[in-house]
């Protein structure tokens, strides 16, 4: 099938304005927010002491689900997060009848189809699912959807219609699917007549997200012929991408890599390649999520112990605690802990880091530079603009409201923190929808201020109980 033209570049101006336009919308109904009562106050924090054990790891659960569904054999998947994304991936897979025992929140067990998954509905009927704001069920959804029989359409929130999916509907078509998203824009919803595939080559940009080639890769063992996928430009968060292949690993399928990881690699899978149960998973602690607990240590001289992930993880976001130590904080790391802690008379400095690989760890660092001596330059994250909100402009502005100065740019900013790192007090932050704001403005409260959070709710979508266990390890 022959692209459309407007489908070969999703418009990146297109996607800044609705995403700026929806950030200010969003500034506009904080007062309105605040007035119904829909905060929280996080009182000050003297320090963060105690051990904290993660919750699973929202990539890895969506994955690890995904792939039990595609499998041969039952797989019991357990420390699942108990989350909205994760709900919403449930939720689609019940739809498609695909069987899932629920024995907890924590705890499932799904029964393979043995191959693509296949709508249950009639021909001529159209299965429309709703993923909410779920990116870790859209795109691999998307996929692997396209690979089995019948008609689809998946759809989300209106921030799920503004962020991109046009170069995964590149990849597709290239490999003969029927698929299309919205010309305009390059989002969802996305139509999908699915017929099966039979192999074939597809080459791909791997500038905006990971999870394109991810979602590429998870789908290509029940393709009926061989795959192979190039990166034509370059692979941005290639720790997730590692994480994807090791994962299908576990279920049976090997990924044959040719190429540097951190230029343009190719990936071959073989149809030979099919995905067995290995019967029982366990999902990794999210180490994403450690990233607010390791710096609420570093910031206040307590010492915090992360339980989940350490030095074995398969998740590049662990690498943010060697940020902190870049900084000054002391970090002893175990196979699946980290404990992170620093001496008082050391002063946490400002740092110059490219977070490419760490993208949503990253808007942690932009919080803990409001602590530090010196500017800290936060690099290579241009995937903040295309994420559950546009990241670079909220994260830009709610450290602004705190006193901070920062300059924007394309793909980084440099953060100066606020004369003597005082921090205004009783700032209420705008989360915009955006659960990794919430969480990582919380840790403003660390500075000897009240900070208020607006829609504390919204951690839902991968941490629903994180203000609670902030308030364990808490001394006030």
């Amino acid at each position: 099938m022959q692209q459309a033209p407007s489908l070969q570049k999703c418009s990146e101006v297109a996607q800044r304005t609705k995403a700026m336009n929806w950030l200010e919308s969003r500034l506009q109904s904080a007062t309105d927010d605040a007035a119904s009562d829909n905060t929280l106050t996080v009182t000050p924090i003297k320090s963060l002491d105690g051990t904290v054990t993660l919750p699973g790891s929202k990539s890895l659960s969506n994955r690890c689900l995904l792939l039990a569904a595609l499998s041969d054999g039952s797989t019991k998947v357990d420390n699942l997060l108990e989350s909205d994304d994760i709900r919403f991936m449930l939720e689609a897979l019940d739809q498609l009848e695909v069987p899932v025992e629920r024995h907890s929140a924590e705890s499932v067990t799904v029964t393979g189809q043995n191959g693509p998954i296949n709508s249950p509905l009639n021909e001529d009927e159209t299965n429309e699912l709703f993923l909410g704001n779920a990116g870790t069920a859209m795109r691999p959804l998307a996929a692997a959807l396209c690979m089995g029989q019948g008609n689809f359409v998946l759809d989300g929130v209106p921030r799920m219609r503004e962020r991109p999916i046009a170069d995964l509907i590149d990849g597709l078509q290239q490999l003969g699917a029927d698929v299309s998203c919205v010309a305009e824009t390059g989002c969802p919803p996305v139509t999908i007549h699915a017929k099966g595939l039979k192999g074939g080559k597809a080459s791909i940009s791997g500038k905006m997200s990971s999870q394109f080639l991810s979602s590429l890769l998870m789908a290509a063992p029940v393709v009926d012929g061989d795959v192979t996928i190039e990166i034509k430009d370059e692979l941005i968060s290639a720790p997730y991408v590692a994480l994807t292949i090791g994962l299908m690993k576990k279920f049976g399928v090997n990924v044959e890599i040719e190429g540097d990881m951190d230029g343009k690699p190719s990936f071959h899978i073989r149809s030979s390649e099919k995905y067995i149960s290995p019967e029982s998973i366990l999902v990794e602690g999210d180490a994403s999520s450690a990233s607010y607990f390791i710096a609420g240590a570093a910031i206040t001289g307590g010492t915090v112990t992360v339980r989940g992930c350490g030095s074995e993880s398969v998740q590049g976001d662990v690498a943010f605690a060697n940020v902190m130590e870049q900084m000054g904080a002391k970090v002893e790391w175990a196979p699946e802990s980290i404990t992170v802690t620093r001496d008082s008379s050391v002063k946490l400095k400002g740092v110059d880091v490219d977070c490419g690989k760490i993208p949503d760890a990253a808007m942690t660092l932009a919080v803990a530079a409001l602590f530090a001596e010196g500017p800290t330059t936060i690099r290579n994250v241009y995937s903040w603009r295309l994420k559950e909100t546009e990241r670079m402009k909220a994260i830009v502005a709610e450290c602004t409201k705190l006193g901070a100065k920062v300059e924007e740019f394309e793909d980084y900013c440099i953060i100066h923190p606020p004369p003597d790192n005082k921090i205004n007090d009783n700032i209420l932050i705008e989360t915009y929808d955006d659960h990794r704001m919430a969480m990582t403005f919380s840790l403003v409260a660390c500075g000897g201020v009240n900070v208020i959070i607006n829609d504390p709710g919204c951690t839902a979508k991968t941490f629903p109980t994180y203000f609670d266990m902030l308030e364990g390890i808490a001394t006030h």
